[in-house]
């Protein structure tokens, strides 16, 4: 599938919240912004930037501002988008499509847009050099369960080896880890980084 059928795709998806994100979707089409395809969500730029992606999930539907940070957010309504994780994205959720305020929404999507012509975007300060990663015990017996696991894990960058092991060093209970790294293994073994999707 190219880009505009992946698109096509989401949105005619059967879902709670259809209804909601083609209501942002049409929103955003109002705009200048360009509807391209990125991490498996709608995503909209300027100049090739990203600028801001319309996503669902199970509980909630919303959208993300990739230079969120930087918004004014009168309403006091965006969220972290993952905290730890992302530095200037933020979240604006909605829960029902009821939720939606045309104008208020607009209005983000419009400070975002002038603030990326602006050319408002975060720095990114160098990532840390990583020179060797600890990997826990867990791991190491799922590697050796699954040896196309361990192949694609080395070929990873030591920063996506890092955010695994933190991911499973980090569980504190058992359940929590064998959960873990059952979500883990099928992106290891498809090289994905653990947290691709926020990037």
């Amino acid at each position: 599938m190219d880009i505009s059928e992946k698109t096509e795709a989401y949105y005619a998806e059967e879902h709670p919240f259809k209804m909601g994100i083609a209501l942002l979707r049409d929103l955003v089409l109002k705009t200048d912004l360009v509807e391209t395809y990125k991490w498996n969500f709608p995503t909209y730029t300027l100049n090739k930037k990203n600028v801001l992606a319309i996503c669902k999930f199970k509980n909630h539907f919303g959208i993300w501002f990739f230079n969120g940070v930087f918004l004014s957010d009168p309403e006091d309504i965006l969220e972290n988008a993952q905290k730890g994780k992302t530095q200037a994205m933020r979240h604006w959720k909605f829960y029902s499509e009821k939720d939606v305020d045309i104008l208020k929404v607009s209005a983000y999507i419009n400070e975002a847009i002038e603030n990326q012509k602006k050319g408002i975007e975060l720095i990114r300060a160098p990532k840390e050099k990583i020179t060797s990663v600890v990997i826990p015990i867990e791991l190491k017996s799922a590697f050796d369960i699954y040896p196309k696991a361990k192949s694609a894990f080395k070929k990873l960058t030591p920063y996506k080896q890092k955010e695994y092991t933190e991911y499973i060093a980090n569980a504190k209970r058992e359940k929590t880890k064998a959960s873990r790294l059952e979500k883990i293994l099928p992106m290891i073994i498809d090289g994905k980084g653990l947290n691709d999707m926020y990037r």
